[in-house]
């Protein structure tokens, strides 16, 4: 039976979709009857007083989690978001309800032992409940009690060759797409590149130290599946500098129905023949696509990297072959001043493992010392962009000024051309940046 009632929460069960609340009553119900045989280290009744507390919340229009304060594991300063209930008399399983991130690895992933070792784990020293995954991507361990953090901390580094992620003022988990591994349009090594920065960054991963959170995320390509663009501080675009190539005879065989567009993705639907003009040409935002005479013709010096066209024909369309990535910076969902894009710092930027990427690395460490020089307490550094200005990042990045850098001209001037710039000026700036970081 039930140990509190629950009708606000039993409405959310009601809808056609999959809900929390039956998630959370499945793990009451399984750990009440003890059907795994445990010796629980934290109340069985967790999930149960979880419940409760939510019910008294949603009844009260407030909150009954209290600010958790400083706890963790030792030497560490983030990976455990502490929380404690307010009414822990009546809900005892909730006094502590400690949240634990643990970091994914490259593209997520992982081995069907070391999920059931982590569900075994928080099994016997947590909940039970996770959330896969975070909004920064981690494996999220919901609720466990203060005795236990050292043991959890132990089992994951030691038995299951894992890590805390990231929490605080510090580098969050960095993430990315699955890249090379599975993607035909993958740029460059996303999974290799955020596997080398989070190993070199971890005393920024695990010590808070800037002024706010700071994330990174790595899209090989433009489509961008982990929308670093829109959810990281600093993000790690695919790109090429060369023409996407163009096979015209798969083109003809597009227009002629002999391939499906997008794949086949919309296999079983029927949309009709095929109309390039349509479908491609007249969907391409820069209009830097032509179809005249039975051929397909690409302006690139237009091309503004959206991939709808080869998404569309991937048989007849290819990436170009000079790859890299563009580096963009400010990202960030609404806090201080709304939501904000990436914003573009370095427009191109090789890719190099050979060198450990030390030049993506330069900028990083510029864009890091600037911001913790000059942004306030829980300021983003896209706030502190906004605040100083673009240049003023571009500069303390070691990047040189760029035309690509500015979206509109006179409309959203970031950038003010110093006299060492112009006649001669910028093109020696770019030619130093290149000596820099050719190695």
């Amino acid at each position: 039976m039930a140990k509190h009632k629950t009708p606000l929460l039993d409405q959310l069960e009601s809808g056609p979709w999959p809900s929390f609340v039956s998630d959370i009553k499945q793990e009451a119900e399984s750990r009440a009857k003890n059907e795994k045989g445990l010796d629980y280290q934290i109340p069985a009744d967790c999930p149960e007083d979880l419940l409760g507390v939510l019910e008294l919340s949603y009844n009260d229009g407030e909150t009954h989690w209290k600010h958790g304060g400083i706890v963790g594991v030792f030497g560490y300063g983030g990976g455990v978001i502490g929380r404690y209930c307010d009414q822990p008399e009546q809900f005892p399983g909730v006094a502590h309800f400690h949240t634990i991130r643990v970091a994914q690895p490259s593209g997520k992933f992982y081995t069907t032992k070391f999920l059931r070792d982590v569900c075994d784990l928080w099994d016997l020293r947590g909940s039970g409940l996770t959330n896969m995954h975070g909004a920064t991507g981690d494996i999220v361990l919901l609720g466990t009690q203060t005795p236990q953090l050292e043991e959890i901390f132990f089992e994951l580094t030691h038995n299951l060759n894992n890590d805390l992620g990231g929490s605080g003022s510090n580098l969050r988990t960095p993430a990315a797409c699955m890249g090379m591994s599975r993607c035909e349009y993958a740029c460059y090594d996303s999974q290799e590149l955020c596997y080398n920065l989070t190993q070199e960054y971890q005393d920024e991963l695990h010590r808070p130290a800037f002024p706010y959170k700071f994330k990174f995320k790595f899209d090989a390509c433009p489509n961008g599946c982990v929308a670093a663009i829109a959810r990281s501080d600093l993000s790690f675009l695919g790109t090429w500098r060369d023409n996407i190539r163009v096979d015209q005879e798969a083109v003809a065989a597009y227009v002629g129905g002999e391939i499906a567009p997008n794949a086949g993705a919309h296999a079983g639907r029927d949309w009709g023949k095929f109309d390039i003009v349509k479908e491609v040409v007249d969907l391409c935002p820069s209009n830097a696509i032509s179809y005249e005479g039975g051929k397909l013709s690409i302006n690139d010096k237009e091309c503004v990297r959206c991939m709808h066209c080869i998404n569309t024909m991937p048989r007849a369309l290819r990436i170009g072959e000079d790859t890299g990535c563009s580096i963009l910076c400010g990202a960030k969902a609404p806090i201080l001043d709304g939501p904000q894009m990436g914003s573009l710092l370095v427009p191109f930027i090789e890719v190099n493992k050979d060198d450990d990427y030390q030049a993506i690395k330069d900028v990083i460490e510029g864009v890091w010392d600037w911001w913790m020089e000059e942004g306030k307490n829980r300021e983003r550094v896209g706030e502190t962009m906004k605040r100083l200005g673009f240049g003023a990042l571009v500069r303390a990045a070691g990047v040189p000024i760029d035309a690509r850098q500015v979206q509109e001209p006179r409309h959203n001037p970031y950038i003010f051309w110093k006299a060492e710039e112009v006649e001669g000026g910028w093109e020696r700036s770019i030619d130093d940046f290149r000596k820099r970081h050719q190695r």
